[in-house]
């Protein structure tokens, strides 16, 4: 089956300035009670409100698709759902002490300056008792007619996403949890009771955002959690059938998929996970139970589309080849090369020929959401964020006749 989406999006778009702005004097109310505080949130949430309708509509007037928030409701890419469970608690944790050794991202958060980050973490029996995306959905479904739901798309974020980053013993108490299956099990049940919620709301597409697998790809990191007395392979294992977890059961009618790419954070988003999929390439695609791969391919750091020759057949792969990275403007003749060149590695895999593989096993997207953080401008402006996005648009459309 040919993805939903020949031309797809992952995840972000730049916030509006006057949003920023908003976000940035609720911020520095967060311990002010008074009356003025409470009009700055209420002023927030209507600014939002809006802002989500007026992009809504601008993807439907250049026809881009999957319509999405461009998760203007959240400031960072991962908020929004540990947060809502029952059992969990929002703490700062010390950087890098409350890290695991060797986490790819500490240095440069370090070298950032940032010593304390929030986490959720579990503090009781984890349940889900009120629904963390809801609201979003409902929002953008009053900005898109009824005929566009089918074209939404909103993304969670990995149940791995505090377990990969806090030190043994720090996501979870061995007298709450006995082991990582028994956390993730009531987890997982938390992200299917969610996906039931905006299942039933009319949403039909869901991405779960993990750029943290491919930190199994980096020796340093493997040696890190050795050093924890933690098996790197069984870890893996561990997260691949908590991801499974969460898609299963679904409707057959819910297209899922899973973002896996080296982020594109403000600062942070040069060299920290340089290397090909090589190393996890065959395991993922043939043991994660999701309909596409959203990878990234916009650079060198990427490496070569080799590791797409472990795609089994009934997979697809979504093409990060549009940098949200830089401003540049990529050429389109070059990206359909590009493009060719992936499919000509999956049918080698497949022995079958490029132009099956093309019919019915290949999209294209930016390699990344345009503002993993709120404040993220890397393209440099929201107007070069459309360029790039209408490119993309008009490389599907160059290249399949089922792209609209």
């Amino acid at each position: 089956m040919a993805p939903r989406f020949r031309a797809d999006q992952v995840g972000s778009l730049i916030r509006p300035q006057s949003l920023l702005e908003l976000h940035k004097t609720v911020s520095n109310d967060v311990s002010d009670t008074t009356t003025s505080s409470e009009e700055n949130r209420a002023k927030l949430q209507s600014a939002t409100a809006k802002a989500i309708a007026d992009v809504a509509q601008k993807q439907l007037d250049l026809c881009i698709r999957p319509i999405t928030s461009g998760e203007y409701e959240r400031t960072v890419f991962y908020e929004g759902f540990f947060e809502k469970l029952r059992g969990n608690e929002l703490c700062d944790v010390r950087i890098p002490e409350d890290f695991r050794p060797n986490l790819p991202i500490t240095e440069g958060l370090v070298k950032a300056g940032i010593k304390k980050t929030p986490a959720s973490v579990t503090t009781g029996k984890i349940e889900h008792v009120e629904p963390a995306y809801l609201h979003v959905w409902e929002l953008l479904k009053k900005g898109v007619p009824q005929e566009h739901w089918k074209d939404c798309k909103i993304a969670l974020p990995s149940p791995t996403w505090q377990h990969i980053w806090l030190s043994k013993g720090l996501t979870y108490s061995s007298d709450i949890y006995s082991s990582d299956r028994e956390y993730f099990a009531d987890l997982t049940a938390a992200y299917r009771a969610e996906i039931k919620v905006l299942y039933d709301a009319g949403l039909r597409n869901v991405q779960v955002d993990d750029p943290q697998l491919l930190f199994f790809i980096l020796d340093s990191f493997k040696e890190g959690l050795r050093s924890d007395a933690i098996e790197p392979s069984e870890l893996l294992e561990t997260y691949i059938w908590a991801l499974n977890e969460v898609v299963r059961d679904r409707p057959k009618d819910l297209y899922v998929g899973i973002h896996i790419c080296r982020g594109n954070m403000p600062g942070l988003n040069t060299g920290f996970l340089e290397g090909s999929y090589e190393n996890v390439a065959e395991k993922l695609f043939r043991e994660l139970n999701y309909d596409t791969f959203y990878l990234e391919f916009d650079d060198s750091r990427s490496g070569s589309f080799e590791p797409l020759r472990f795609l089994p057949p009934g997979k697809t792969v979504t093409l990060g080849l549009v940098s949200t990275k830089t401003p540049e403007l990529e050429n389109l003749d070059e990206l359909r090369k590009r493009v060719e060149d992936a499919a000509t590695v999956i049918a080698s895999g497949q022995n079958r020929t490029s132009p099956e593989v093309l019919e019915d096993s290949l999209a294209v997207s930016p390699q990344c959401g345009f503002a993993s953080a709120h404040y993220g401008k890397n393209v440099g402006s929201e107007e070069r964020m459309w360029d790039k996005l209408v490119l993309v648009r008009d490389l599907a459309r160059s290249i399949w006749s089922d792209s609209s």
